[in-house]
């Protein structure tokens, strides 16, 4: 694999809202991101701005996006980290109980899916999720929706486990996000 799996940079704002863009266009978008093309295409470059420095490395250390960089210097997929602690806010689903980590905005570019990006990308969320020490986390956790099978196959193969917590999905309280998680091995 010739990706570089780096955290963004702040000043990469345009190339994340790109890839964004890009991955609410995706035919399986409506149930794997939150968010719609439609509304992510009015937000201002302040907001791409905003959004881009608080997932680098010079962040506040509460999100983390790691990108697949190819030889040419273009994004070939994303992936988000959201720090959850016991004492805050949930993002999605239940509040943590745990100090834990959460999994959002996978997305591997169409045409280099099957060729390990998505594997490195995780690699990186999962080693910088155990790197946070202060206190250490002890799970990472992602919802998938109930009628996302292939990306659930890919994290049952990576190491996540379904829990049996569901919440509904937003804007459609028929539909189920199933909870999947990895709990931090003690050697």
């Amino acid at each position: 694999m010739d990706y570089v799996i780096r955290p963004v940079r702040a000043d990469e704002w345009r190339q994340a809202k790109e890839l964004r863009l890009t991955a609410l266009r995706d035919p399986v978008a409506p149930v794997a991101f939150l968010d719609t093309y439609e509304q992510s295409v009015r937000r201002s470059d302040d907001y791409w701005r905003e959004r881009t420095a608080g997932g680098s490395e010079d962040g506040d250390g509460a999100v983390r996006q790691f990108v697949a960089e190819a030889p040419d210097g273009g994004w070939a997929g994303s992936v988000t980290v959201l720090v959850e602690r016991p004492d805050g806010d949930a993002v999605f689903g239940e509040a943590a109980a745990v100090h834990q980590t959460h999994v959002v905005g996978v997305f591997v570019r169409r045409e280099v899916r099957g060729a390990g990006v998505a594997d490195e990308l995780f690699r990186a969320a999962l080693d910088w999720s155990w790197s946070l020490d202060d206190p250490p986390v002890e799970r990472v956790r992602l919802y998938v929706h109930e009628n996302n099978p292939r990306a659930a196959a890919f994290y049952r193969r990576i190491g996540f486990a379904p829990t049996g917590a569901t919440v509904p999905m937003q804007g459609d309280p028929t539909a189920r996000e199933l909870e999947y998680a990895i709990t931090r091995t003690r050697s």
